[in-house]
């Protein structure tokens, strides 16, 4: 299988998917273009001082003037949304993700930490480990057969064509873009997983001659052979290489390539149905601060000297199972997103309450084949290199993970509030209290209620935010005021996610215009090029919703050096956030925002529920 251009990737029907995976969803609308400005316009406003917004004001008014640039691009998107599957998805993916030169690790791929499983020890993590495998390809085996329902949100079906691609792909180096190459369609479909254990590489086959999956028992035979081939650590980190920056993993790559024994080895990686990672034991640490160590080695594998070299970043899926009961999932976001692996995470839980099904049958197996690699001095230096800038990325990451346990979802909706709303303000809130200011805000929503739909950002702070914010704190606004204003902000957010879910967003849009003016040739509209537009888009809050009916809590890094990421999964009556931040930059810090979050949350229920 030759590598994909993400292009032809997403054009091309796939041989191996059901039909119900092209449920009757349509397409992605185009926004109106004056609509789009507008909304561009009003999400200035509270970051801006008032001359520089009516300079960028009317900059934006000749872009979208009748007969205009903006009208003519607006036309030419229009047309290629006529004549194509999606017309901004590609794009999203090719800008977005593929273009992007930093590390993986961190920057891009997302982790989940799920609440630690109920056992200590090696025997128990290959056990385990064996069920999540087959939990898996229970899975997989659901998305072939078609017995996957379709998805819905708000009485709407979702597209479902994210979820072939998970399996069996993988993102590949490229000197100026990486690729996303899919294995999963060929007619003679890989049938392994790679195990990785103390840096070493294994191809695990895991359906039997016939066709059937592997059992559990028989999984856990070859985990146990896979154990007593990997007992010393004294081999090179081969997955570090893949934490590196893009350009220089891509050179080191196609060294790494020229030889065939390490060609053969990548190209079983890449090529399995998914990766599962078998980590040793972390250094006992605090209760308080186990989650965080724990969000962290999911994240980044917690250092060379630790579990970071049984990674493979490019990799779609890789689980994580540790010897203390910790575990969790690492996914490239180029190709996977949220929701769809939440849907997996949550068959993995119920999968795992079930007894083993089916009695193993009595056939020898072969040996699992461990991965070989040649390395000379070139890849070596590759290698050192690697590990020390991944060092280097990790120990500058600060990671704070907490559930906040005073009130969880049900508290905002006994007040008609919005939870993922309510949740944002005071975001919002919380920055401003540590920082004396507002911020760009984004939040990832999903488009897949089109087909080819991925995600979008809903942009925050809005102007009804701003004038809470600083009501709040003034003890000269009484409480009802303020508690009006709370009302005001928590609705514009919902109103402006409920357009968003409609394909009416800004972001999407703006990108669709500028990357079209590029592709005629022309100069970047002025527009884009406006200092209000760079510092609207300096995310410094970087935002996601787990949207998971289970107690896990997600993980990323700040898009920005002086930004923070913050996950939250709301449950009932509780919810788990994790904060991180870059200790290089002196305004952030993890650990006061957290401790201001906590703080602002407790105000805000006060609001609503004053206990005088």
């Amino acid at each position: 299988d030759t590598p994909l251009a993400v292009s032809c990737f997403y054009c091309q029907t796939f041989m191996a998917v059901p039909p119900c995976f092209f449920s009757s969803v349509p397409p992605q609308p185009v926004p109106p273009l004056v609509q789009t400005l507008q909304g561009y316009l009003s999400t200035l406003e509270p970051l801006l001082p008032p001359d520089e917004l009516s300079h960028t004001r009317r900059m934006v008014q000749e872009f979208g003037s009748p007969g205009g640039l903006g009208a003519r691009l607006q036309k030419a998107l229009e047309k290629r949304a006529r004549h194509t599957k999606n017309w901004i998805s590609p794009w999203w993916v090719q800008w977005a993700y593929l273009e992007s030169r930093q590390p993986l690790p961190v920057h891009s791929n997302p982790a989940i930490s799920l609440p630690r499983r109920d056992y200590n020890g090696w025997r128990s993590q290959l056990v385990f480990a064996s069920k999540l495998i087959a939990a898996v390809l229970d899975f997989k085996a659901k998305i072939k057969t078609g017995h996957l329902p379709v998805e819905n949100m708000r009485g709407k079906p979702l597209c479902m064509e994210l979820y072939p691609l998970l399996f069996s792909s993988c993102r590949i180096p490229g000197p100026k873009h990486d690729y996303i190459a899919h294995h999963g369609r060929s007619r003679r479909s890989p049938t392994h997983i790679t195990v990785v254990r103390n840096y070493q590489f294994f191809q695990l086959e895991v359906y039997n001659s016939d066709g059937s999956r592997m059992t559990e028992s028989q999984i856990h035979s070859q985990l146990l052979r896979i154990r007593s081939q990997s007992w010393k650590t004294d081999k090179e980190p081969m997955g570090i290489l893949t934490s590196e920056h893009r350009h220089t993993w891509g050179e080191a790559y196609n060294r790494l390539l020229r030889d065939k024994l390490n060609k053969e080895s990548v190209g079983l990686i890449e090529t399995g149905l998914f990766s599962l990672c078998l980590d040793s034991p972390v250094m006992r640490i605090s209760d308080e601060k186990y989650a965080s160590r724990k969000a962290a080695q999911v994240l980044h594998g917690g250092g060379t000297f630790s579990n970071s070299g049984n990674r493979w970043f490019d990799k779609t899926l890789q689980f994580v199972v540790g010897e203390d009961g910790s575990w969790g999932l690492l996914y490239e976001a180029a190709i996977a997103e949220g929701p769809p692996i939440a849907t997996l995470l949550h068959h993995i839980l119920e999968y795992c309450e079930k007894p083993d099904p089916k009695r193993a049958p009595l056939v020898p197996l072969p040996m699992p084949k461990k991965l070989y690699f040649h390395i000379d001095r070139e890849i070596k230096r590759d290698i050192e290199h690697a590990k020390q800038n991944l060092d280097i990325l990790i120990n500058d990451l600060d990671v704070n993970v907490f559930n906040f346990k005073k009130f969880g979802k049900e508290l905002p909706k006994q007040h008609n509030l919005s939870p993922n709303s309510f949740i944002q303000v005071a975001l919002q809130l919380a920055y401003y209290r540590v920082h004396d200011e507002v911020c760009p805000a984004c939040d990832i929503a999903s488009q897949r209620m089109f087909r080819g739909g991925r995600t979008e950002y809903i942009r925050s702070p809005a102007n009804q935010t701003l004038k809470f914010i600083l009501a709040f704190d003034d003890p000269s606004v009484t409480r009802e005021a303020k508690l009006q204003l709370f009302r005001e902000a928590v609705d514009a957010y919902t109103a402006l996610t409920l357009k968003v879910l409609q394909g009416h967003g800004v972001d999407l849009h703006l990108l669709g215009l500028k990357l079209q003016a590029i592709e005629e040739g022309l100069s970047i509209p002025k527009v884009f090029m406006d200092t209000a537009y760079g510092l609207a888009t300096h995310w410094k809050l970087r935002t996601g919703q787990v949207p998971a009916n289970t107690d896990s809590v997600m993980c990323f890094g700040p898009l920005v050096p002086d930004g923070y990421a913050i996950c939250y999964n709301p449950q009932a009556d509780h919810v788990h956030f994790s904060i991180t931040a870059f200790n290089c930059c002196e305004e952030t810090n993890a650990e006061t925002l957290a401790l201001t979050l906590k703080d602002t949350l407790g105000h805000l229920q006060e609001l609503l529920q004053p206990t005088v």
